[in-house]
């Protein structure tokens, strides 16, 4: 063991031990390219693989969902009720149809039900707060306190199914708003290599669908519509309707009149890429600029205490001390 040591300490030895791994090491890394294999081919399959995976997947969940929206009919009871009340009369027919156009619920079913929820919702949540009022929390109030918070509740009811399609209009265009920059450059793409403007949708709505649901679903129809609809500027102006936003309505009117007067639809769709682009930025912008006003009570009621007591917490303790 010794002679060993001995061995290794040696210079000269330690000098060839040193010399055998630099050789070494500069033999690997001359011979590491030549070694390794090319994987960019393998990687570039792995990822296609994984696209077409992603797209077929979007493809049956719109497939699917799209089955579901053609296939709804009207409950047999919901459709007894609003026929025999006449709630249509009553109802704004054609503001309640864009609403749910605009909510993403199409067909008879989604308005009969609205209909009955309309007329349901106020008797239901009367009843449930005279109940809870008179028999559950026994208010010493005066009776016609109770009966202003019972009439109070039956309002909310009946302002419910509106607050709810108002809430997912604002959800669904908000989707719609995000993607919709995007769509119009893959659009100006494919009008540019020399597709038809329908299958300039068709190929938009498949790509955009793992990105906005609803905007690929809006595509859709529209494909549908410029292929059978006698009149194409309908279809343009049906997706506007559809949407309710300003930026897909000011697109539609940019084609309507490209279709019409003949312009290019590439300039038309260029120009208008980059406005909704900068709408998006913008609308970001204003977001971001809000936020010092939100965060101001935030930052009296939780944080500034907090910093009153670190800073003030030891000259007070000191205090105490002393007296």
């Amino acid at each position: 063991m010794d002679s060993f040591i001995d061995q290794f300490l040696d210079p000269k030895f330690f000098t060839m031990v040193l010399a055998a791994i630099a050789a070494g090491a500069t033999v690997l890394t001359l011979a590491t390219p030549f070694l390794a294999s090319n994987t960019l081919s393998r990687r570039m399959k792995e990822v296609a693989f994984e696209r077409e995976k992603i797209r077929q997947r979007e493809r049956e969940r719109l497939a699917a969902e799209s089955r579901t929206a053609l296939r709804q009919s009207p409950k047999a009871y919901m459709k007894t009720v609003v026929e025999n009340f006449n709630l249509s009369k009553w109802v704004g027919q054609n503001e309640a149809h864009s609403m749910l156009v605009q909510a993403g619920y199409r067909g008879q079913a989604p308005y009969v039900t609205y209909l009955f929820l309309r007329m349901v919702m106020p008797v239901v949540m009367l009843i449930l707060s005279l109940f809870y009022v008179f028999v559950v929390l026994h208010l010493d109030q005066p009776l016609m306190i109770k009966i202003g918070i019972a009439i109070g509740a039956a309002y909310f009811g009946m302002l419910s199914p509106n607050l709810f399609l108002k809430n997912k209009i604002q959800r669904r265009q908000t989707s719609i708003k995000r993607a919709f920059p995007d769509a119009l450059d893959l659009l100006l793409i494919c009008i540019e290599s020399g597709m038809s403007v329908e299958a300039a949708f068709r190929k938009v709505s498949e790509e955009i669908g793992s990105q906005s649901v609803a905007l690929a679903e809006e595509f859709t129809l529209t494909t549908a519509e410029l292929s059978y609809l006698p009149d194409r500027r309908q279809a343009y102006e049906n997706l506007a309707n559809r949407t309710g936003l300003e930026g897909v309505k000011a697109v539609s009117l940019a084609l309507q009149q490209a279709e019409r007067y003949g312009t290019p639809l590439g300039t038309t769709m260029r120009v208008m890429a980059q406005e909704n682009r900068d709408m998006r930025m913008a609308e970001a912008e204003k977001r971001a600029a809000g936020l010092p006003p939100k965060l101001t009570v935030p930052m009296i009621l939780f944080f500034l205490p907090v910093l009153f007591v670190v800073i003030l917490g030891p000259a007070a303790i000191r205090v105490m001390a002393l007296q």
